[in-house]
């Protein structure tokens, strides 16, 4: 068990998002990285340029120009490895903030074990309503990449 805090990664938004994603914990090559869903095999980079049919070389300013904000669920806790299913000890991030300077702001999860500790730690003070979509983790593999393109799509209708 590893005792895990990300908040040298901060949360990408400005005025003009239309929609914040949000993981629950970056994987260790995020971490290494210092962004969001850097993991290679993750597909969350390919998915929004897919939708989006643009590249994404200069990340940050890829998601401002798409009025997407970017963050997670949880700001440190305890976990083994990238296994969402070992987490433990959560303190959460403070969605609330965001909301509090975008209250139109549409909330999506990416993944369920997102979508619980939203709404575990997160509703309660926001009570914003979150739509979860399908993680874009390699551990979720079952999910074809076109399936994943069509349950993401739905973004495109709050942008």
């Amino acid at each position: 068990m590893e005792h895990v805090s990300h908040e040298m990664i901060k949360p990408v938004y400005d005025q003009n998002s239309k929609i914040l994603i949000l993981g629950s914990m970056p994987s260790r090559k995020s971490r290494e990285a210092a962004f969001y869903y850097m993991h290679p095999q993750n597909r969350f980079w390919r998915i929004l340029e897919t939708l989006l049919k643009e590249s994404s070389t200069d990340k940050i300013a890829f998601l401002k120009k798409h009025h997407i904000a970017l963050w997670d669920t949880i700001a440190t806790c305890d976990i083994i490895g990238a296994s969402d299913a070992s987490i433990k000890n959560v303190i959460p991030n403070k969605i609330e903030e965001i909301v509090a300077q975008i209250p139109n702001i549409q909330i999506f999860t990416a993944g369920k074990t997102a979508h619980k500790l939203y709404y575990k730690y997160n509703y309660p003070i926001t009570k914003k309503e979150a739509i979860c979509l399908p993680s874009t983790s390699p551990a979720n593999c079952r999910i074809s990449m076109e399936e994943m393109l069509e349950k993401w799509s739905i973004i495109l209708n709050y942008l």
